[in-house]
């Protein structure tokens, strides 16, 4: 069927429902809420197709930390099937405030930081884009790290004893962190080429990296004698209360895992072709393959404890225990791919639109991303991941529970109250439909601060006191993704209709 569009409001409705600016109605004025970068993507430059989208998330779902994030549950006493079921329930539920926020993306060709204007108001959104960007600064850090981490210890078996036994910096070895830096510096030089170059290097980065968790595999099973001693490792915590008491702050780690891409996906929706694609893309690419990944990760863990007797939740440590060249080489090269496709796309991109946000007129694109891989090592990343406990109930746990209060306003703002009708031009225009209070929309504020509050302030282990930051909230930090968007997502709603929707409804168009 022909595409048909009708005008209103000097924005084009398509016949398939995507939207964008009237050319006829001129550009969008110069002011300090628009950049190139910011600007709605037209629907002839909407372009990502099923595949894009799902090779997106098998690039950035077959990764090392989703990886140690499905191991370390095996090192906390699960066994492979209830490890798998954990990871595979939390990419389900993930996935549907995932589909939510990525639609307006689609819909309008519009980033994560113009989304959360409607919401938060043009001022306001940058509270939202700055949480969201020093978590996926503190991400980009952590994946660096580990890719570093690759080259040294998979380089060192290669190169000798001297690799490895370097004179020590700041407790660690001067070739890991020159290995950090080189692995930074690949990742700089590919963002720096822009988002086609990062989309047709997710097209061919997917298939190699499940390749490479293949032979991992492989050469797993070979070890252990057969894939029997793989599942015949017991749980250590049963299916009883002490399963509970893991289960549910690991369903929320696992959910906290990819929270910020559940915020930040409008960031890739918006080059969709349609809404079919991104929806087909996500629902075939994010559950099926974290799951998929997750048995994998686990099987091998399980594997390495069986083998070594204790289990070895790091892929690069139990890589460098081959002792083939060949086979280290490999593995070398399938910790980088991985590393790079994941971070470079779902760490870079996020904090790089919001900072050009924060300052249109003087970040664009290219400058955010270069202040996020200085901040990312600015956090210390190394300290982050050295233990299990910490990387996934607190790291994930705290990180979940913030990130899900933004999700829920979003999502209440752009479907309950809007049903899903954005004015497109008032997105960048100081003093329209979109300003509410100097640009600030309190609803949404208190929301967050609501919802934040009640979610991470039981906030206990590694940095936290034993008895949680506010010890009568610490019940609820097992369930901080959960407990922040439930609160944000009502209070939001129920302020913005005791209000009668003023800067809402009229906002709705």
């Amino acid at each position: 069927m022909a595409d048909t569009a009708t005008t209103a409001g000097g924005q084009l409705q398509h016949s398939d429902g995507r939207v964008e600016l009237d050319p006829s109605a001129g550009e969008l004025p110069a002011n300090g809420f628009t950049n190139d970068d910011l600007r709605p993507v037209p629907v002839t430059r909407r372009t990502w197709t099923t595949y894009n989208f799902l090779a997106l998330w098998v690039g950035m779902a077959h990764n090392i930390p989703s990886w140690t994030l499905a191991s370390g549950l095996v090192a906390l006493g699960m066994d492979w099937k209830q490890a798998v079921l954990t990871i595979a329930l939390a990419n389900l539920i993930v996935l549907v405030p995932m589909l939510l926020t990525g639609h307006a993306g689609t819909k309008y060709g519009i980033p994560f930081p113009v989304f959360a204007r409607a919401s938060f108001g043009l001022r306001g959104a940058n509270l939202p884009a700055l949480i969201r960007a020093a978590v996926a600064c503190a991400w980009f850090g952590i994946q660096t790290w580990i890719g570093g981490e690759g080259i040294f210890l998979l380089a060192g078996k290669l190169l000798g004893e001297s690799w490895r036994t370097a004179g020590e910096f700041g407790g660690y070895p001067w070739t890991q962190w020159l290995s950090f830096l080189i692995f930074w510096l690949v990742e700089m030089a590919i963002i720096a080429r822009g988002m086609e170059t990062l989309r047709r290097f997710e097209n061919w980065a997917a298939p190699f990296v499940i390749v490479g968790a293949l032979a991992l595999l492989a050469w797993m099973v070979l070890k252990a004698g057969g894939l029997g001693p793989l599942l015949d490792q017991p749980s250590r915590i049963g299916w009883g209360g002490g399963f509970w008491k893991v289960f549910f702050p690991a369903l929320m780690g696992m959910i906290g895992f990819w929270s910020t891409l559940s915020l930040n996906i409008p960031d890739f929706t918006r080059f969709g072709g349609s809404q079919r694609a991104q929806i087909r893309g996500q629902a075939l690419g994010l559950p099926t393959t974290m799951t998929l990944f997750a048995l994998l990760s686990v099987l091998v863990t399980s594997g390495s404890q069986a083998v070594y007797g204790a289990p070895v939740w790091d892929p690069i440590e139990l890589a460098a225990k081959m002792e083939s060249p060949v086979g280290l080489l490999f593995a070398l090269l399938t910790v980088l791919v991985a590393t790079l496709s994941v971070n470079i796309a779902a760490n870079v991109v996020s904090p790089a639109y919001d900072l050009a946000n924060l300052l249109p007129k003087f970040v664009d694109f290219r400058t955010g991303a270069l202040v996020t891989g200085v901040v990312g090592i600015a956090i210390f990343p190394w300290k982050l991941i050295s233990d299990p406990h910490v990387y996934i109930f607190t790291w994930l746990g705290v990180v979940g529970g913030l990130l899900g209060t933004v999700a829920g306003v979003l999502i209440a703002d752009y479907w309950v109250l809007r049903g899903t009708r954005l004015r497109l031009a008032e997105l960048y225009r100081p003093g329209g439909a979109y300003w509410y209070a100097g640009g600030w929309n309190w609803r949404a504020v208190a929301a967050l601060v609501a919802g934040g509050a009640l979610a991470v302030g039981g906030s206990h282990g590694g940095p936290f006191p034993a008895g949680g930051l506010v010890s009568v909230l610490k019940p609820l930090a097992d369930y901080g993704w959960a407990v922040g968007f439930g609160v944000a997502f009502v209070l939001y709603v129920g302020l913005s209709w005791w209000g009668k929707g003023v800067g809402v409804r009229e906002a709705a168009g």
